[in-house]
C-alpha cells in the first residue's frame, strides 16, 4: 500500500494533509499527467468526469481538483451529487479519460476522499497509483500554474437509473412490495427511491435529507438499527441501507434482523450457479468473510478465492479467475456480469430479483447456512507499526491461532482508510474466541506504542 492511496483512494480529515487546498490541486495535476495515457485511442480534448457525495466539503475539494486539472487543459464534466458506481458506469460509456469521485464512502462527515476510475470504469491498480504518488511525493516538486477551465454540468442520473433497471429480468416488477429504504443522507438520496418506485414498490425512505453534515450519521450501511426496526414495524418485505456513496448495501428481513454481505453471497451464489450464471462455479471473497460461509459454499460445489480487504482486490481476483460474483461482509458486492465495481443499488435489485424468483421470505436466507461466532474489535492507533516489529506479537498470534486447531481463524490488519487496528477472531466457541481477542489486544496495547490517547 502506498503512502497516500489506501484500500479505496486517498482519504483523510478535510483540510488536514493531504486534504489541504494546495495538495488537492497537486493531486488533480498529477492525475492529469498519468491517467490520460490509459485512455483508448481517440481524438479531441481530454475529458474527466467528476461526481461527489453530499458532504459539505465536496464543492471546495472539487474546485481545487479542477484547478489542478485545468493546468493540463482538461474538459471537466461535473456530474453533481451522484453514486460512486454511477461514475464507474458513465466514464466507460462516455469514453472519458478517467473519472473522479469526491467521497469518503461510509466514513463520518469530517472525512473526505478522492477516488479515481480508469477509462474502463475500474479502480486504479497499485502500479498506476504508484505513478501518481511518485509525482506527488518525489524530491522534484510539481510545477504548474493552477487554472479553472470551468465546469460542464451534465445530469446523467436518468441514464444510470435506466442502466440499473436494464439488468433485471424482462417484466420484473416490485408492484405492491413494501421496502424500507435508508439512503444514509448520501449520494443516492434521490436516485434510489426513484428506481424502486419506478419498479412499482411501495417505498418508505429514511436518511434522505442530506445537509452536508449528516452523511452516515446514525444511518446507512454501518448503522442499520433504525432501518431494521422501521422495516419490521411497517411490515416491509425487507429493509435496505446504502452507505454514503451507495457502493454498498445491507438488508434487514421482514422481522427486522440484519443480513450482511455474507448473507447476500450465500443467497446469490447458489442461485446463479443453478441458472448457469456463476462462471467457473466460484466466487471471490475477502478474508473477513465468515468461515461458515466458506464451508457452506464449498458444500454447494462453489469454490472460494479469498483476498485481502478491499473491493478492488475482490475485482482483481474475479478478473483473474473469470468469476461473476464477489464481495465483502461489509456489503460491497460485485455482480461482474453487469458492472466492474461494487454498486449498492444494483446489489439490492439483483438480490430482490433472486428472492422474488425463489418465492421465499428474506428471513429464510439468514437461516439456511450456519454462521460461525465472531469477535470483531477495532482500536484507534497513532501509527501503524508492522506486526513483526511489535515485540513477541507474531509468536503470540501463532500460538493462539494454533489453539483453534483448524476450527477457526484470526485475522488482524490496519484499516486502509482510517487510523484503526481491526481484529477478527472466529471459532466454534464464543467464550474461547473472546478470550483470544482479549489476550491478543492486551499484548498489542502493551508492546506496540501505537495507541491513540483516550
Amino acid at each position: 500500500m502506498g503512502k497516500l492511496f489506501g484500500t479505496d483512494g486517498i482519504r483523510g480529515i478535510t483540510w488536514d494533509y493531504p486534504f489541504t487546498p494546495d495538495f488537492i490541486r497537486k493531486i488533480g495535476y498529477a492525475a492529469s499527467l498519468v491517467l490520460p495515457k490509459y485512455k483508448k485511442k481517440g481524438h479531441g480534448k481530454p475529458v474527466v468526469l467528476i461526481g461527489m457525495d453530499s458532504r459539505a466539503s465536496g464543492r471546495l475539494i472539487r474546485k481545487y481538483l479542477v484547478e489542478g486539472l485545468g493546468a493540463s487543459k482538461f474538459k471537466v464534466v461535473d456530474l453533481g451529487i451522484i453514486p460512486t458506481p454511477a461514475v464507474s458506469y458513465l466514464v466507460k460509456r462516455e469514453n472519458a479519460d478517467f473519472g473522479i469521485v469526491i467521497s469518503a464512502s461510509h466514513n463520518p462527515p469530517e472525512f473526505n476522499g478522492i477516488k479515481f476510475f480508469s477509462n474502463d470504469g475500474l479502480k486504479l491498480n497499485e502500479a498506476i497509483e504508484g505513478k501518481i504518488e511518485r509525482l506527488l511525493l518525489g524530491k522534484k516538486p510539481l510545477k504548474f500554474r493552477p487554472s479553472h477551465p470551468g465546469l460542464h454540468k451534465k445530469d446523467f442520473t436518468r441514464d444510470y437509473e435506466a442502466f440499473l433497471k436494464s439488468t433485471l429480468p424482462p417484466g420484473f416488477t416490485l408492484k405492491g412490495v413494501k421496502i424500507l429504504l435508508d439512503c444514509a443522507n448520501g449520494a443516492a438520496y434521490k436516485t434510489a427511491p426513484r428506481i424502486f418506485r419506478d419498479l412499482g414498490a411501495k417505498v418508505k425512505v429514511i436518511g434522505d435529507k442530506p445537509n452536508g453534515k449528516n452523511i452516515n450519521m446514525g444511518c446507512g450501511a454501518l448503522h442499520t438499527e433504525k432501518m431494521a426496526a422501521a422495516a419490521a414495524k411497517w411490515g416491509a418485505f425487507c429493509g435496505i441501507s446504502l452507505d454514503g456513496d451507495a457502493d454498498r448495501c445491507m438488508f434487514a428481513d421482514e422481522k427486522g434482523v440484519q443480513l450482511d454481505g455474507d448473507d447476500v453471497i450465500a443467497l446469490a451464489a447458489p442461485y446463479m450457479k443453478q441458472r448457469g450464471r456463476l462462471t467457473n462455479s466460484g466466487v471471490s471473497l475477502t478474508f473477513m468473510s465468515n468461515y461458515g460461509l466458506i464451508k457452506y459454499l464449498q458444500g454447494q460445489g462453489i469454490s472460494v478465492a479469498q483476498v485481502p480487504v478491499g473491493d478492488k482486490n475482490v475485482t482483481d481476483a474475479m478478473v483473474d479467475g473469470d468469476l461473476k460474483l464477489g464481495g465483502e461482509t461489509s456489503g460491497h458486492i460485485i455482480f461482474r456480469e453487469f458492472a466492474p465495481t461494487g454498486d449498492g443499488i444494483l446489489t439490492a435489485l439483483q438480490t430482490l430479483a433472486a428472492v422474488r424468483d425463489m418465492g421465499k421470505p428474506f428471513s429464510w436466507f439468514r437461516r439456511h447456512w450456519n454462521r460461525y461466532p465472531q469477535v470483531l474489535e477495532k482500536v484507534k492507533v497513532l501509527h501503524k507499526p508492522a506486526f513483526r516489529d511489535v515485540a513477541g506479537f507474531s509468536e503470540k498470534l501463532s500460538k493462539l491461532e494454533g489453539g483453534l486447531k483448524g476450527n477457526g481463524r484470526i485475522f488482524i490488519r490496519y484499516s486502509g482508510t482510517e487510523p484503526l487496528l481491526r481484529l477478527l477472531v472466529e471459532g466454534q466457541s464464543k467464550a474461547e474466541i473472546k478470550a483470544i481477542a482479549d489476550e491478543l489486544l492486551a499484548h498489542y496495547r502493551k508492546h506496540s506504542g501505537a495507541l491513540a490517547a483516550k
